[in-house]
């Protein structure tokens, strides 16, 4: 019994400092990126109740006013209210991230698939698998933002051309990383094991492989969703946005670049939004993706 006592104290203390230690790694981060995700959802569903102002109305005595208790960010060369701006125009600047994530992870996915699984089309095999890598490669060889400025210069600036833009520009990166999923998957000895027991192809595909392969990209989802936000004001930025005076994010720094030095405001506080946005989908992506891969290991 006696033996057995420290033994006993060093359990109850290791057990107290494992509680201890789980206290501590509270997830405040997570916590407080939710919260910002959650205000910038409603800034782009429901912005009047954020900002119930008018984000056109013109007072042109109010001119480029510096940030105070009645304009928090300030006001622009029109006198519109820049907080009322911003909140309004989250509804666009996140449609366009969310389409541009869309649009890139189906393309990515078709071609990704059809890079690894070209061996075993019937009929067209290898020449479908060398044309689509080769399609990739041609894509991956362009900088995203040069092939976005591409693309954009020849449709016209708007925001279903950012969209498109976008998701052209980074599709081809995903789809590398969703033929390597792939690949590894069809190695895998679940794959095999139902080939062995004689299912289809297209059951192991869609029951096994693209299930396997494809849950590792939900937390690059919301990842991706920034990293579009950010390329998509990269364009607006030089002029191959939305027109003005829509309030998208891209448009506000763009519309602010000629006052950098007289009203700083104007460009600073539109790109810090961009960069809480982007951080938070970040944020976010990286805790689900972590959270996906604790369960996978289990």
């Amino acid at each position: 019994m006696t033996a057995q006592t420290p033994s006993l104290k060093q359990r109850g203390a290791a057990s107290s400092a494992s509680k201890a230690g789980r206290r501590r790694r509270f997830p405040w981060g997570t916590l407080v990126a939710g919260i910002v995700a959650l205000a910038f959802v409603v800034a782009a569903v429901a912005p009047s109740l954020l900002a119930p102002g008018d984000p056109y109305a013109l007072h042109l005595k109010d001119s480029l006013v510096s940030p105070n208790w009645d304009h928090p960010f300030g006001t622009d060369v029109q006198g519109r209210d820049l907080y009322t701006r911003v909140v309004h125009g989250a509804g666009l600047s996140l449609w366009i991230g969310v389409g541009a994530t869309v649009v890139s992870m189906v393309t990515a996915v078709i071609l990704g698939s059809l890079a690894a699984l070209s061996e075993r089309i019937p009929h067209v095999g290898r020449a479908v698998g060398a044309l689509v890598n080769r399609i990739i490669e041609i894509q991956f060889a362009f900088p995203t933002l040069l092939l976005a400025l591409l693309i954009v210069a020849i449709t016209g600036p708007s925001a279903t051309a950012q969209v498109f833009a976008v998701a052209i520009g980074t599709a081809p990166g995903y789809a590398r990383m969703i033929r390597a999923q792939i690949l590894k998957a069809m190695n895998s000895g679940y794959v095999e094991a139902a080939v062995t027991l004689g299912h289809p192809f297209s059951r192991v595909l869609f029951r096994h492989v693209l299930p396997n392969a494809l849950r590792p990209f939900v937390g690059v989802i919301a990842m991706c969703i920034g990293q579009s936000i950010v390329w998509a004001s990269s364009l607006a930025f030089l002029g191959l946005g939305v027109a003005p005076p829509n309030p998208e994010w891209g448009a506000l720094l763009d519309a602010g670049r000629p006052y950098v030095v007289q009203a700083p405001w104007l460009t600073v506080i539109p790109g810090l939004v961009i960069v809480a946005l982007a951080v938070t989908a970040t944020a976010l992506g990286r805790k689900l993706q972590d959270v996906l891969e604790k369960e996978e290991t289990r």
